[in-house]
């Protein structure tokens, strides 16, 4: 009983934060979230955790870079949060997110008549993700982290609206199983494949070994499918583009190393994505054993 008194205060609370956002415009939801994270985050365990992070994984940053990255990362998280509540707003506006698909990638998985697997990772606004497969129709399912609450996590998945006509599929055996039947069915799953994973592969990111999930190179190998890379770029404000690529699989005919050399090669790319824009990586994870 008291663990579901706490439950609904937590979800009251949560409705009203982002009720506030909700009621405000697109803009001034983003950028208030951005004005509000960076007043907060810096005084946080986490941000001890991001900057070490920062450090090691770019050891060439100045002092200064080094500030400057970890106060836009805090303006990144806070207008991802400031903008949940206008998902759908920013999904159906092709003049607020653009998408860059010179090779027809997104129309290409609508209309081959076999499932995939998307991955990507907490940049930008990660959300955003799945909207080439909202926009094309794709059937999509995505993985993700279920809050232990379930009253925020309904609240959340309502948010999110209808980004992912398959639902959501949490991580686990029968996240797993779901997605399986998923992709047998010629549907297309998505799921976030940067943070540490104690079951995964020891695979190198930024010159450390870090626990990764194989599980795309898994189910791609398993039915023969492709994996297919959306990177979510924040441009000013809440201005996003979208680049879509596939991402080319090991195929030497050894299953184990295929499956391994397949997830190095998701890592690297995600490597040339934060080097590039450092800012808009979630540092403040626990990637890589201490």
């Amino acid at each position: 009983m008291l663990k579901k008194l706490q439950y609904r205060a937590e979800a009251l609370f949560a409705r009203l934060f982002l009720g506030l956002f909700a009621l405000l415009p697109l803009d001034a939801a983003s950028g208030f979230g951005g004005w509000l994270a960076r007043q907060i985050g810096p005084k946080l365990r986490a941000h001890r955790t991001a900057e070490r992070n920062l450090r090691r994984s770019l050891p060439e940053l100045t002092d200064t870079q080094v500030r400057t990255v970890l106060r836009m990362m805090w303006d990144n998280i806070g207008r991802v949060v400031g903008e949940y509540p206008h998902l759908q707003e920013l999904a159906t506006s092709p003049s607020r997110v653009e998408m860059v698909d010179p090779n027809g990638i997104a129309t290409r998985l609508r209309a081959d008549g076999i499932g995939a697997v998307l991955v990507t990772a907490h940049f930008g606004n990660w959300e955003l993700a799945a909207v080439p497969g909202f926009r094309v129709g794709l059937n999509q399912a995505n993985f993700y982290r279920a809050p232990n609450n379930p009253y925020v996590d309904a609240l959340m998945k309502r948010l999110r609206g209808s980004l992912a006509p398959g639902g959501y599929l949490p991580k686990g055996h029968e996240g797993a199983r779901r997605g399986l039947a998923t992709l047998k069915a010629g549907g297309h799953v998505a799921m976030l494949v940067d943070q540490k994973q104690n079951e995964g592969l020891a695979i190198e990111f930024f010159g450390r070994p870090a626990m990764t999930t194989p599980a795309p190179a898994v189910f791609a190998q398993r039915l023969g499918l492709p994996i297919v890379a959306g990177r979510v770029e924040r441009l000013k404000g809440a201005n996003f583009r979208i680049t879509i690529v596939d991402v080319p699989m090991a195929a030497s005919g050894d299953r184990v190393a295929d499956i391994a050399e397949t997830t190095r090669r998701i890592n690297t790319m995600f490597e040339d994505w934060i080097r590039a824009r450092p800012e808009l990586w979630f540092w403040v994870h626990r990637r890589w054993p201490d």
